[in-house]
């Protein structure tokens, strides 16, 4: 996310925007810090539909600016300088798979991120400028190192403000590969990152936010420019809409801790304690299917209950029309029942009235 000063590689750190620095931001450095607490991990997957709920015990709100759900899912939306509304995870990923369904805001100096951050600032972005309807922007960086700004690149593709686009990181201690719709666009090995120490390779959380880089008044006039020029905020709201998450941590843990870490800030000194993640735990009970129904689309819940209704009512009038068939028939069956009765009774009566005028007994045979 830090990518926003490619065009100032020399400017000093002072320079970094507040909106920023409220999105890439540390609650405990352990490069630095000692006692820096335990990380909940995903420990599993998981898919998140942003159309109706935060589930907010998986997720918190950060900074200023409006998040709220729609049928087409989370939108993030700027409407007043200032304003840089994200998103972030309770849980932490060593080593995964992120995809996001996403589109990406409209407007002039307008950012939209979907990024992997670790405490000690490890990070793997997706980064979209509004005034860009082209490109896409890829990056990295490794304990917070930002020396180097030869490490952003952008790729073609279809407008990400217009359409949703499945943004995918998937990352191993190998390599991390970024993809679009299903084509891989970039891949790191950690050789290509300073020998592997710029290498993000510490538990991660999600952070899926807007930003404006246009913002005159908090920002540096290098990131202005690197985010396409001054924001006219006359012309919000510019909203970032997210459909779904699907998260993926490769690694089965409970929590993730730093009691082994030192400055290598490698992989092997994260302590990987074992267990049942109660995170995983809260989206896989049984409530987290009614949040799974809830999470769908009113029009998809509409949908689903009228289909039911519809099947119900099909059901319905399949028996009535069954009962109202056999009913149908078993009085054609009685009424015929009936007349079968009544002609035998006809018959025996006329049978013994024959009888009673025929002369020579009971049977007539005895005539000469």
């Amino acid at each position: 996310m830090r990518s926003f000063i490619i065009a100032a590689a020399a400017a000093a750190s002072a320079f970094l925007p507040t909106t920023v620095l409220a999105q890439t931001f540390t609650k405990c450095n352990a490069l630095n810090e000692t006692g820096c607490p335990n990380m909940p991990a995903l420990g599993g997957n998981a898919t998140f539909n942003f159309n109706d709920t935060l589930y907010n015990k998986i997720w918190t709100k950060q900074n200023q600016g409006k998040v709220d759900w729609s049928e087409k899912g989370a939108r993030f939306t700027i409407e007043r300088r200032g304003d840089s509304p994200m998103i972030q995870s309770k849980f932490y990923m060593l080593f995964g798979r992120l995809e996001v369904v996403m589109k990406a805001a409209p407007g002039q100096g307008i950012v939209s991120s979907a990024i992997l951050q670790s405490e000690v600032l490890d990070e793997i972005d997706w980064e979209f400028l509004g005034s860009n309807n082209t490109h896409v922007l890829t990056n990295y960086f490794g304990k917070g190192n930002t020396t180097d700004y030869t490490r952003g690149k952008d790729y073609k593709m279809a407008p990400p403000q217009e359409e949703f686009h499945n943004y995918t990181i998937d990352w191993t201690k190998e390599r991390i590969q970024w993809w679009v719709d299903g084509n891989m666009l970039r891949e790191l090995k950690p050789e290509e990152a300073l020998n592997g120490f710029n290498y993000p390779q510490t538990p991660m959380n999600i952070r899926l936010g807007a930003w404006s880089g246009g913002d005159v008044e908090n920002n540096h006039i290098e990131t202005v420019k690197w985010a396409g020029g001054e924001t006219d905020f006359s012309k919000a709201p510019f909203t970032m809409t997210v459909q779904t998450v699907y998260a993926h941590d490769y690694t089965t843990a409970k929590e993730y801790s730093w009691e082994n870490m030192d400055a290598s800030g490698s992989w092997e000194k994260v302590k990987v304690i074992e267990g049942k993640s109660e995170l995983l735990q809260e989206y896989q009970k049984p409530s987290g299917v009614r949040n799974r129904w809830a999470a769908l689309s009113k029009g998809a819940q509409i949908a689903i209950i009228a289909s039911i209704i519809g099947f119900v009512v099909i059901v319905a009038a399949i028996v009535l029309f069954y009962f109202i068939k056999q009913r149908r028939a078993g009085a054609r069956e009685y009424k015929a029942h009936l007349a079968e009765a009544d002609k035998e009774a006809a018959e025996n009566l006329q049978y013994k009235q024959y009888q009673q005028q025929t002369p020579g007994g009971k049977f007539g045979y005895n005539r000469l």
